[in-house]
């Protein structure tokens, strides 16, 4: 399988998982609990925004033309920050409602995440000497943790 073909496959996994995790769900009145879970993620996926601009922003994990590292904000702590939102906020989501199903779907967002930063690591690598030394500084999902 070619880079692209798989980079767009972990992309299509991801949306789908977050489909289905969604129209399990429904309309679903969710606990507070659930709620906040997922609000804390959709905020923490806004403080990260405003620290990378459109032209760096990429959904597949390919290192855009002339991208630069980001270190500041949730950069700072983690080199994920919008992969741990989107996980943040579907956990809210499976919270709402747990199942077996949306556990397992969950579980494969996980995966499908972890790849799509592993490949997007290794392509930093190549690419950036600076890089190392941010991957030592940092956690790659969860701040403090991970």
């Amino acid at each position: 399988m070619s880079s692209k073909s798989y980079y767009y496959l972990l992309v299509s996994l991801q949306f789908i998982f977050i489909t289905i995790l969604a129209i399990n769900h429904g309309l679903y009145t969710p606990s507070t609990l659930a709620l906040l879970t997922f609000l804390i993620g959709s905020a923490f996926g806004i403080y990260a925004l405003k620290h990378n601009t459109l032209n760096n922003f990429n959904i597949t994990p390919e290192i855009k033309q002339n991208a630069a590292l980001i270190t500041t904000g949730a950069y700072r702590y983690i080199r994920h920050p919008m992969y741990f939102s989107v996980l943040v906020m579907m956990l809210g989501v499976v919270v709402s409602k747990p199942t077996l199903l949306s556990l397992f779907i969950y579980v494969l967002l996980v995966v499908t995440l972890f790849l799509k930063a592993q490949k997007e690591e290794a392509l930093w690598v190549e690419q950036s000497s600076e890089y190392q030394n941010y991957r030592l500084k940092t956690k790659r999902i969860i701040p403090f943790v991970l």
